[in-house]
C-alpha cells in the first residue's frame, strides 16, 4: 500500500497548490465556490451504485471485511449531493450543468468498474483524502471570504472529515487490510492516478470556469 500512499500525497501536494493559487489570486470568489459545489454535486449524484457493483463483485467474495464497508459506505455517501444543493440554495444560486470533466469520470469509470472494480476504489482513495495537506490554507480562504459561513459550507466542513466520517483514513486502512494481490494493487494505483487528472482538471475549471 506504500506505492498507493504515496500517490495520494501527490494528489494532496496538487490540491495544496490550487488552494495557494487560490489565495494568491485574492480569494475565493461566489463564481468559484458554485462550480466547486457543482462538481461535487455531479461527482457524489448516485455515487452510492459504483460502491454496490463493486461490493456484488466475485474479487470481493474472499474480502467480506472490505464488502461490508464498501455498503456501508454507499449508505453514508448516497444523499451528500444534496447537501452540495442545499449550501448553494443558501447563497439563492442553482447548481450547473454537469462538468464536462465529471462526464468523462463517469463514463470512464463506467467502463471499467465491473472488469477492474480496485481501479474505481483508487480513485476513492484519491478523492476521501484529497484536502488533507490543505487544512491550514483551506481555513485561510474560509477567513477571507465575505460570503461564505456555517449555511453554506456543510459539505466542505462534511468531507474535511472527523472522527465521526474519517473515510479517507478507513478506505486506505480497509484496503490494507483485504490483502489484495499485486494485480489489484497495481488497478488501485492506476485509479489514483486517473482520479487525480481527472479531479485537478476539475480545479482549474472550478478556479477559472474554462476547459484546459
Amino acid at each position: 500500500m506504500k506505492k498507493i500512499v504515496d500517490l495520494v500525497e501527490i494528489a494532496q501536494i496538487q490540491f495544496r497548490d490550487k488552494i495557494g493559487q487560490i489565495l494568491e489570486e485574492g480569494g475565493i470568489n461566489q463564481q468559484q465556490y458554485l462550480r466547486f459545489l457543482t462538481c461535487q454535486y455531479h461527482l457524489t449524484k448516485g455515487v452510492q451504485k459504483h460502491f454496490y457493483r463493486i461490493a456484488s463483485h466475485s474479487t470481493l467474495a474472499d474480502k467480506k471485511k472490505l464488502r461490508e464497508w464498501l455498503i456501508k459506505f454507499a449508505h453514508e455517501e448516497e444523499f451528500h449531493f444534496k447537501i452540495a444543493e442545499k449550501d448553494a440554495k443558501k447563497m439563492e444560486l442553482n447548481i450547473l450543468d454537469c462538468p464536462f470533466d465529471v462526464i468523462l469520470w463517469r463514463l470512464y469509470f463506467d467502463s471499467v468498474i465491473d472488469e477492474s472494480p480496485f481501479i474505481r476504489l483508487g480513485a476513492t482513495c484519491v478523492l476521501e483524502n484529497i484536502s488533507d495537506k490543505a487544512s491550514d490554507l483551506v481555513d485561510k480562504m474560509l477567513a477571507s471570504s465575505n460570503f461564505l459561513n456555517q449555511d453554506n459550507t456543510r459539505f466542505l466542513a462534511i468531507h474535511r472529515h472527523g472522527p465521526n466520517l474519517a473515510h479517507g483514513e478507513q478506505v486506505l486502512q480497509k484496503l490494507d487490510e483485504a490483502s489484495l494481490n499485486d494485480l489489484e494493487l497495481e488497478d488501485l494505483a492506476h485509479g489514483c492516478t486517473i482520479a487525480t487528472l481527472f479531479y485537478i482538471r476539475l480545479m482549474n475549471w472550478m478556479i477559472t470556469g474554462q476547459l484546459k
